[in-house]
């Protein structure tokens, strides 16, 4: 079906906005004029009239994991609990009201111990509150931390995998005994206590996260789901096939792909799903490796070169040894196969950095696009060698929401100064796109962008952004949320732009965000989102 959009203000590239354009197939065929535009229309064709409105590329999440997204949409609501208290008020009135959604167990993620009063991690005793008749697990707000009931606390006990856990995985009271509470590696095997969805409520989950998605104006994801929220690769494998090669589904997915050992990579890369990987273009597509270097600072977890204070032998955990980083590199780019790691702190983004320059090829810059995720402490000294080697950064600015006044207590004001340099980043010229790690945050890109223009909270603070020279522009930010992120998933030929050849992928917003107030960017909403040419969400007023 041929569709014509006018009377908009379409986003091109930075100073070039047009007010029409032509899509079929699902690509757009010409921009223009309305007169222009409005000429090429043939019998049938559908118009569009945008009222004037903004209309740009659809966002593409750089990094998330939709289907904890999903699992979140379904399970108890703890985003936002101010304190112990609230959060096992909060499940027990889940509970009481959705029984048949826990009758093996509760899982919920969302909690944030920076803003209990006390101040304190949930443990084994306080979730017993809960049941203690069904496995009880809840992640911190990060995903880097778990507190689990005793019930679900004694299982794991028992499991094989409690053998392997790495000290400081596992935390204890001071007699000894299991509190309940587990960081790093082994927050998975918690999890894996509580009794899997069917294959039938996992697809619904899914579609209803896509719907959802699209509704913020999202028409791609990067998303790790595979390895984390979804232990059973083959399972998901088919989940999202089935979704995505449907016709029907309303935004592209691209996978990220989380291994626990070499040997598993390594039959996937030879016999498995990267074996017949469809790395560019279409609905669904096989990406990177995603590995783990740290975890969080809320968890305090991510790895600092300084150390934490008041800790003074806690310089965070690693997940991956130097010489596994080295080998799964190693292997991915003998394959041609993309890497992507999750490295928050100073010495975990250095030991990262250290695992990629040993396989980009001497005289090459990055050629397989290598990626940091989150990137989030940094001095000047990394950030001019992230720019020299050409690799990726897959940036979440919305994590300044919490994270600049944390940052500032655990790492120091020089120190955080210097971090979240995202501004810095791509002046240098780093490739930058826009994720948001969600449901770690909000999946929505406007209060993402309004945080990358402003580097402030939603209320205003600090006066003038934090470090405001890091602040960036509405163009440079709309750019790192669609080309930047295409680019990092290899697809800037056809994905990211309102140009001929590209996919229909696009928003319409409610409002200008290019001239309105920066501060109100957040407020700014989509009213349609097309995918592939296809209208997929459209606001009822």
């Amino acid at each position: 079906m041929q569709t014509i959009l006018y009377h908009a203000k379409l986003y091109v590239e930075r100073g070039d906005f047009r007010s029409a354009l032509c899509a079929e197939d699902g690509i757009i065929r010409a921009v223009g004029t309305d007169a222009e535009i409005l000429a090429l229309a043939r019998p049938g064709c559908r118009r569009i009239d945008c009222g004037g409105r903004t209309v740009v590329p659809g966002f593409n999440d750089s990094h998330m994991h939709l289907m904890q997204l999903a699992q979140t949409r379904y399970e108890a609501p703890i985003s936002g609990v101010c304190s112990v208290d609230d959060l096992i008020a909060r499940c027990r009135e889940f509970l009481a009201s959705h029984p048949e959604r826990a009758e093996q167990g509760l899982h919920a993620i969302g909690w944030n111990q920076d803003n209990f009063p006390d101040g304190r991690l949930p443990d084994r005793h306080d979730l017993d509150r809960i049941s203690t008749t069904v496995p009880v697990v809840l992640e911190r707000v990060c995903g880097h931390i778990v507190s689990a009931n005793t019930l679900a606390t004694q299982r794991f006990a028992d499991s094989p995998a409690f053998r392997h856990c790495l000290p400081g995985e596992v935390l204890r009271a001071p007699d000894g005994t299991l509190c309940g509470v587990f960081r790093g590696n082994a927050c998975n095997f918690v999890k894996a206590q509580i009794p899997a969805f069917t294959r039938e409520q996992l697809l619904a989950m899914l579609r209803s996260a896509m719907d959802y998605a699209a509704s913020v104006g999202l028409t791609s994801v990067q998303s790790n789901d595979v390895g984390t929220s979804m232990e059973d690769a083959d399972l998901a494998f088919s989940l999202l096939r089935e979704i995505c090669t449907s016709g029907r589904a309303p935004i592209r997915y691209r996978h990220q792909v989380c291994f626990h050992d070499l040997a598993a990579f390594r039959e996937s890369l030879l016999h498995g799903e990267y074996s017949r990987r469809n790395p560019h273009g279409g609905f669904l597509t096989l990406g990177p490796l995603k590995l783990f270097q740290d975890g969080s600072l809320g968890a305090r977890t991510a790895m600092l070169r300084g150390g934490y204070p008041g800790e003074p032998d806690n310089h965070g955990l690693s997940w991956t040894s130097k010489a596994d980083m080295a080998a799964f590199c190693a292997l991915a780019s003998e394959h041609g196969v993309q890497v992507v790691t999750h490295a928050i702190g100073d010495e975990a983004i250095s030991r990262v950095l250290d695992a990629y320059e040993a396989v980009i090829p001497a005289g090459q810059r990055n050629p397989l696009r290598h990626a940091l995720i989150h990137c989030q402490i940094t001095d000047r000294a990394l950030c001019r060698r992230i720019a020299d080697l050409g690799v990726l950064v897959m940036a979440q600015p919305v994590f300044l929401d919490t994270d600049r006044i944390l940052a500032q207590t655990l790492c120091g004001r020089a120190l955080a100064e210097t971090s979240y340099a995202f501004g810095s980043l791509l002046r240098a010229g780093v490739p930058l796109s826009y994720g948001t790690d969600c449901p770690v945050e909000s999946c929505a890109p406007l209060w993402n962008l309004g945080a990358a223009v402003t580097r402030c909270a939603a209320d205003g603070t600090p006066a003038g952004g934090f470090v405001p020279s890091e602040r960036v522009d509405v163009e440079t930010a709309v750019d790192a949320y669609t080309a930047e992120s295409a680019y990092a998933e290899f697809q800037e030929h056809c994905k990211g732009r309102l140009k001929p050849g590209y996919y229909a992928d696009l928003t319409v917003l409610d409002r200008d965000i290019f001239t309105i107030d920066p501060m109100q960017i957040r407020s700014a909403s989509p009213v349609l989102t097309m995918t592939d040419g296809r209208i997929v969400y459209e606001r009822t007023e």
